[in-house]
């Protein structure tokens, strides 16, 4: 074929730019970066290695990756274009080959051929007979094909598919008709499949930083997208994400579960069908049964054993059954039957049947399973389980009976003398604070804290404010007390706090906020108006809080979207200069010893303020730490020396405020914590993604579609958290460093502190003694002489 001098030297110029870009491979690159990050290359076929892969074009128009001895690595076909052909890289990072004379017309590009990277407007699909699939490389240094592809499944279903050789590892569930849990709407704009073609495709927003989708060579799908602010790729989601959705994780008649340290576990009345390579971690091999399945062989039966809070297996069976002795009789007389549940709806009846080995089951939390799963065991293995069970019924039975007596006399006097205790206990207590009352009424009217911003009040103007404490009225309930909506009679509305009167908790903490709030006035610090002493009552009136408390949005996933990250950023912040005011700026030098999301107050405004201060402790400005007998504050937020020792100092309100700042920054509650992989605690949790880059992955859910836009400022917060969660409170900011961390947008990351594994203090008791372990390196454990659970 000839070509004229103009496509001659377009042609020459491609082959020198080409060959001058891709040195080993013909890749595609995103070359404005500061980084070389591959997205797509020609011959993953046949990677040469040796630095002289060329391309070139023959005489029918063809686009070729040839070697140096000639060898042709990889050919696209001009298809005979009359007169010649051109190749051009699009800003989407497509390679298109065209005909010179119809620019609209694609001969060839490679979009149509993905490896292991998926950018906006690619598809995966079926494109005739053949299916677009992602393909991840064989190792971090060979681009090679690996095991594991991703793409659509080929049976027509609209779902994606990770899959490990011919095995599927992980699907996306099929398209509902907007988008796939993969694909977060906030971050692409277009998901669909494209009737006819049947592929699946994706866009960026614009605006949007530079997003794309990867499948690594361990088979997780990633979305990756560049951070401008930090010049590096930040992960936003991987998958699978739970390890239980990793199908048929633990192999046949293997069951898995998501919160334990080993994931997969047998079958009761099965065991590994290779124990060295269960030790070593691999579960794929699966389990076999311990005994075989008798079928009524010489007069006996198998049995079946109820299996509860379980995902069924795949693959079950439907057959017509009235109740669940009919489908266990039908289980009975097929001896490849395995196992059987009845399902009963209003419409019709039946059974539910699994033959040959079981697959892909999963334990559930308590009472989230599908239904009673039956498994079929042999008779052999219940004989001495049940001889077993029936003697240790005997044994406790015979216990039991010979200490009933004894033991109900004892416990009979222990209450009565509990009760005649804290009865004297409770006068004395009434009369100690009818006596309180008076004198603290008095000191409040002498040093003129009484007045238009603190009023004492009598108990039937609260009574009548609160509607006689109505439960119509009623806000929330905490430790030592309820807390109700009130109107004064000038139309004000108040929030009062009333100490419950059956308890003996919570005087100290009473007196404190009586004596201390007052003097505190700052505009993220809530304002306590008034107190009423009178007989046993204790009341105190603050300013209503229209929006309630911070732990009410923040941790609910409806009512958390209404905080956008702009907003707890603001909020963030705003703690952040109350605390600094506590700290630094008030006439006293307080410590707050119980900072929370519940005692973070909310006003119509969305303005944090910081409350309850029962726990607060006044320090001399010369003091560096204080020490306490009586350990107190809510689990999560202690500090490992207050935990451990009774020390607190200004850094102990420092902690406590790294974990409300890495719950603001998650949503996720730090006590009573569940993730998947090894972390214990929200700290853990978070300084594993940190480590290992993932940052991102700690975003609430709720927010991630604000999430690439702020992400310079999320990653300073939860920088900044790891740094105030420190184990050593040396190694802890103060407050005001804390703010400027915050604040200053232009600083490189690179030149803050880089933080250690945080400290973390839970909570056990042992020998009737509260202990604290501290969970770093290593474990260990420290008595406490008390501590109280707020």
């Amino acid at each position: 074929m000839q070509y004229n001098s103009l496509e001659q030297t377009l042609i020459q110029s491609i082959i020198e730019y080409f060959n001058l870009m891709a040195s080993i491979l013909l890749i595609i690159s995103l070359i404005k970066l500061p980084m070389q990050t591959i997205v797509w290359f020609a011959n993953q076929d046949r990677p040469m290695m040796d630095n002289t892969c060329k391309l070139a074009f023959d005489d029918f128009g063809n686009m070729l990756v040839v070697d140096a001895r000639g060898s042709v690595a990889m050919i696209t076909y001009g298809f005979g274009a009359a007169t010649g052909t051109a190749v051009t890289l699009l800003d989407s990072g497509n390679l298109v080959l065209r005909d010179v004379t119809n620019s609209s017309s694609i001969l060839w590009q490679s979009f149509d051929y993905p490896t292991d990277t998926l950018l906006p407007g690619m598809k995966l699909g079926m494109a005739g007979m053949r299916n677009r699939l992602l393909i991840s490389w064989k190792s971090s240094s060979d681009p090679s094909p690996g095991v594991f592809t991703f793409g659509a499944n080929p049976n027509g279903t609209k779902q994606l598919l990770v899959r490990w050789s011919s095995t599927v590892y992980w699907d996306t569930g099929v398209w509902d008709g907007r988008t796939f849990p993969l694909v977060d709407p906030g971050t692409t704009g277009i998901t669909a499949w494209i009737p006819g073609e049947d592929y699946f495709s994706y866009s960026v927003k614009e605006g949007y930083p530079m997003t794309r989708y990867v499948i690594n060579i361990s088979g997780k799908l990633q979305l990756i997208s560049w951070l401008e602010s930090e010049k590096e790729w930040i992960l936003l989601s991987s998958e699978p994400r739970p390890q239980c959705d990793v199908y048929n994780l633990c192999g046949n008649n293997g069951v898995c579960y998501e919160h334990r340290m080993q994931h997969c576990q047998c079958l009761e009345g099965f065991e590994p069908g290779s124990k060295a390579e269960w030790q070593s971690g691999v579960t794929k091999g699966g389990c076999i049964r311990t005994n075989s399945l008798n079928c009524g062989s010489n007069g006996t039966q198998d049995r079946f054993v109820l299996i509860a809070n379980v995902k069924f297996p795949v693959n079950a069976k439907f057959m017509n059954g009235s109740n669940r002795d009919e489908c266990e009789s039908l289980c009975l007389k097929d001896c490849s039957c395995s196992a059987y549940t009845f399902m009963a709806s209003n419409i019709t009846n039946g059974c539910r049947m699994w033959y040959g080995n079981l697959r892909n089951m999963r334990l559930m939390e308590k009472d989230t399973g599908e239904g009673e799963f039956y498994l079929r065991l042999s008779a052999f293995g219940f004989g001495s389980a049940s001889s077993h069970a029936l003697s240790t019924w005997l044994i406790l039975v015979i216990v039991a009976a010979s200490s009933f007596l004894g033991s109900l006399v004892l416990v009979s006097s222990i209450c009565f003398c509990r009760r005649r205790r804290k009865e004297r206990v409770r006068r004395s207590q009434e009369q100690s604070i009818a006596k309180w009352g008076a004198e603290i009424a008095g000191k409040l009217t002498e040093q003129g804290v009484t007045g238009p911003d603190f009023t004492l009040f009598c108990f039937p103007q609260i009574k009548d404010a609160t509607d006689n404490f109505s439960d119509e009225n009623k806000l929330g309930e905490g430790g030592f007390g309820s807390v109700y909506k009130g109107k004064l009679l000038e139309g004000k509305e108040v929030a009062v706090k009333r100490l419950s009167t059956c308890s003996g908790q919570g005087l100290e903490e009473f007196k404190n906020e009586i004596i201390l709030i007052p003097k505190l006035q700052h505009r993220n610090l809530v304002r306590l108006l008034g107190c009423c002493i009178q007989w046993e009552e204790k009341i105190l009136v603050y300013e209503y809080m229209k929006n309630k408390s911070l732990d009410y949005f923040l941790f609910e996933p409806t009512r958390g979207a209404q905080l956008d990250w702009s907003r707890r950023f603001n909020i963030v912040k705003e703690i952040a200069q109350g605390l600094l005011y506590l700290h630094k700026h008030s006439r006293l030098r307080v410590i707050h010893r119980d900072l929370k999301a519940s005692n973070i107050l909310l006003d119509d405004e969305m303005r944090p303020k910081i409350s309850d201060f029962g726990l607060a402790r006044i320090v001399g400005t010369d003091d560096t730490q204080a020490n306490t007998k009586r350990v107190a504050g809510t689990y999560g937020y202690i500090s490992p020396e207050y935990a451990s020792k009774g020390v607190f100092y200004e850094k102990s309100d420092i902690y406590s405020f790294g974990v409300l700042l890495l719950e603001i920054v998650s949503g996720k509650k730090n006590a009573g914590f569940h993730q998947t992989g090894n972390s214990s605690n929200l700290l853990d949790y978070a300084w594993d993604l940190w480590r290992e880059g993932r940052w991102m992955m700690l975003v609430d859910p709720v927010i991630c579609h604000d999430a690439p836009c702020h992400a310079f400022s999320l990653k300073r917060c939860i920088h900044a958290a790891l740094l105030c969660v420190q184990d050593n409170a040396s190694d802890r900011p103060n407050i005001s460093e804390v703010i400027v961390l915050l604040s200053n947008e232009n600083s490189n990351s690179t030149t803050l502190t880089i933080p250690k594994k945080p400290a973390f203090y839970s909570l056990k008791i042992e020998d009737n003694k509260i202990s604290s372990a501290k969970e770093t390196s290593s474990l260990y454990f420290v008595s406490m002489t008390a501590m109280d659970a707020r």
